[in-house]
């Protein structure tokens, strides 16, 4: 929504202010610059990414106009997911998580957090690291150093569409100026033609450097700092969970596991330790 909301001041302050010092609209519609640089443009990208790159970074472009799903509710029921599991190892033993882990979606505890269970990258993060923890191969140092790597790998390919974005707005201006050019050279092409006829040209070509600035600061720069946040919002689950099961491994109470949890989290996601103790004796009790 705010991605929308600041493309239209954009485009009323810049174009509105053209209009207001005297300019004509008409002269900046030129849909052959336009061809030339949003054409190099969309060709560039193609021949830099692979096909999942392109359908990752569409996907991801396609989510910017869309509200996060990351909020405060989140969060508390991803801890009070990790409560449930953990409470269930501190009254049960490690081995009664067998169940859970191997088949989620057939869960008592999962299935309480239908949209937890709708990710499965995160349901993959969660289960593979309670597996370890069942089958006790490893020790919470190994295990955090595992979980780093994963972390790290999944924050990489979270950050491509970013970065595939933000290489789109660095080489537009330049797709603009080569527009400007092929203007200049149809210009000179022309030089028989009247002054007033050679300036109506000049003026087409200016108009393609122009273009390309403005799509590269004005519509793909913005997308790449919203693209840059919501990959941050994707990895704070993961470390969420990361520290949640390693004070469990290191043997505290569930409760004060999650409470570990929660302080990782971002302020504007992150609930109060009232809100988040109110939560966890709401869940004990059901």
């Amino acid at each position: 929504m705010f991605v929308i909301v600041g493309w239209a001041v954009v485009m009323g302050s810049i174009f509105g202010g053209y209009v207001l010092a005297g300019g004509h609209l008409g002269g900046l519609w030129q849909p052959l610059e336009v061809l030339m640089i949003a054409g190099g443009a969309v060709g560039a990208f193609i021949a830099a990414n692979s096909m999942h790159a392109i359908k990752q970074t569409s996907a991801a472009v396609g989510g910017c106009f869309k509200g996060s799903k990351v909020s405060k509710a989140y969060f508390m029921d991803v801890l009070g997911l990790l409560f449930e599991l953990l409470a269930k190892v501190r009254k049960e033993g490690l081995m009664s998580l067998e169940g859970d882990v191997e088949e989620p979606e057939k869960s008592t505890i999962f299935s309480k957090y239908p949209a937890i269970l709708a990710d499965h990258h995160l349901v993959d993060f969660i289960t593979d690291y309670l597996r370890m923890m069942v089958g006790g191969n490893l020790n919470a140092m190994e295990i955090e150093t595992l979980m780093d790597n994963e972390i790290e790998t999944h924050h990489h390919e979270e950050l491509h569409p970013a970065h595939a974005v933000g290489k789109l707005a660095d080489a537009t201006p330049a797709f603009g100026i080569i527009a400007a050019v092929m203007g200049v050279v149809h210009t000179m092409e022309s030089l028989h033609l009247p002054p007033s006829e050679l300036g109506i040209l000049i003026g087409h070509a200016l108009v393609g450097t122009f273009l390309g600035i403005l799509i590269s600061y004005g519509f793909f720069a913005p997308l790449v700092s919203v693209l840059e946040s919501k990959a941050a919002e994707a990895g704070k689950v993961y470390q969420v969970v990361k520290v949640v099961l390693l004070a469990s491994l290191n043997g505290f109470a569930p409760q004060t596991c999650v409470e570990f949890g929660r302080k990782v989290l971002f302020s504007t996601e992150r609930p109060s330790f009232r809100e988040m103790e109110e939560d966890i004796k709401a869940r004990k009790g059901k």
